[in-house]
């Protein structure tokens, strides 16, 4: 079939737009096309009253940029607020792309800018979670979990444990009655174990010099007159040693107190801090340069309640885990509040293990000297 001569005009057309001068052209019109929409962008800024669209969002972005960069200043004079503001830091990152569309929305340039500073001092906070900074080679696997007062089926939850191949578990919140579960699904797997009213250790390896620690409970008025064997029973916290091929590890294990929003108090931590002080002067006088502490806590470690432990012990999931490591509620966790910490020893890898029957989910990581 042979072409027309329109035809012909039209393809010998299209060749010469894609020989060098053909492309050029586009180039140029291209160019020209960009170059007016800068233009027109430029005016469209130049325009008065731009800058001044969406203030409600500019001082909104401003205000969430100053909390974060100046977490540390809130008080806690009122309600305990600055613990609280920290206790959910992370999440505070999740208003910025709120703002963004909405800024977007109202065309204004000024809340898109001032969002440059709560994105900037985020990411400076917390952007070294979101990469994965495990590394194989572990010498000593650790897993804490509270395997929950109220859980329904502690055998299930103890063999999930056992499946982690753990060298160490350290569990609190662990009952009376649960407490035989406990030994007899975990007996074969760990032949050493030793427990201190809600709280256990149980260890492939040896355990030695095992001894109750004041977690700081309050026993009220009668505190004075109660020994340390009337005290035992309601002990959350104990400090073992475990013996390893490269020398004993001191292993503290703790549940501090509860913390509770209340409409009249605020953020009542008062229980949980005063833990947290002992725990901090235990370790500090700890004369075993290689310590963990494993527990839950009842907060996060950027709350400045646990700046006492935090400035002695690095915690495993920043060091070496991926992500913020959440823990409770085990449903849908928003919060990491079971914690691996360590000194002397060098985190290697950091995770969170399946949920179990608990309403937390257990932590693990892996150590080496």
């Amino acid at each position: 079939m042979h072409r027309t001569a329109p035809q012909a005009r039209t393809a010998t057309d299209r060749v010469r737009r894609l020989l060098p001068g053909g492309l050029s052209t586009a180039v140029a019109r291209h160019a020209g096309t960009w170059r007016e929409r800068a233009r027109r962008a430029a005016a469209a800024l130049a325009r008065p009253g731009t800058w001044k669209r969406g203030p409600v969002l500019t001082a909104l972005a401003v205000l969430l940029g100053l909390l974060l960069l100046l977490h540390a200043h809130v008080p806690n004079r009122i309600g305990n607020a600055g613990s609280l503001v920290e206790t959910f830091l992370p999440w505070f990152g999740a208003f910025v792309p709120l703002l963004l569309a909405g800024a977007l929305w109202r065309r204004s340039p000024s809340a898109v800018a001032a969002l440059l500073l709560p994105a900037v001092v985020w990411l400076n906070l917390f952007g070294g979670l979101l990469t994965d900074k495990s590394h194989p080679g572990a010498d000593l696997t650790l897993v804490e979990h509270n395997v929950g007062a109220g859980n329904h089926d502690p055998a299930a939850t103890a063999r999930d444990l056992a499946a982690s191949g753990a060298d160490v578990l350290a569990l609190v919140e662990v009952t009376e009655q649960a407490l035989g579960t406990y030994e007899k699904e975990l007996a074969s797997a760990y032949p050493y174990h030793a427990v201190e009213g809600t709280v256990g250790v149980w260890s492939r390896l040896p355990l030695s010099d095992t001894r109750p620690v004041d977690a700081g409970m309050d026993y009220g008025p009668l505190a004075a007159t109660k020994s340390a064997a009337d005290k035992l029973p309601y002990n959350r916290a104990l400090r073992t040693t475990v013996t390893t091929a490269r020398g004993p590890l001191a292993v503290y294990v703790a549940h501090l107190g509860s913390a509770r929003v209340n409409p009249r108090a605020g953020f009542w931590t008062a229980q949980r801090d005063r833990g947290a002080q002992a725990l901090a002067e235990a370790v500090a006088a700890e004369r075993n340069p290689h310590v963990v502490l494993l527990g839950d806590l009842n907060g996060s470690t950027d709350d400045r309640a646990f700046s006492g432990l935090t400035s002695q012990l690095r915690s495993a999931q920043t060091v070496a885990g991926k992500g913020f490591g959440f823990t409770w509620p085990a449903a849908f966790p928003v919060l990491r509040i079971d914690q691996i910490l360590v000194r002397g020893v060098q985190p290697r890898s950091a995770w969170v293990l399946p949920r179990t029957g608990s309403d937390h989910r257990p932590v693990a990581a892996g150590v080496s000297w």
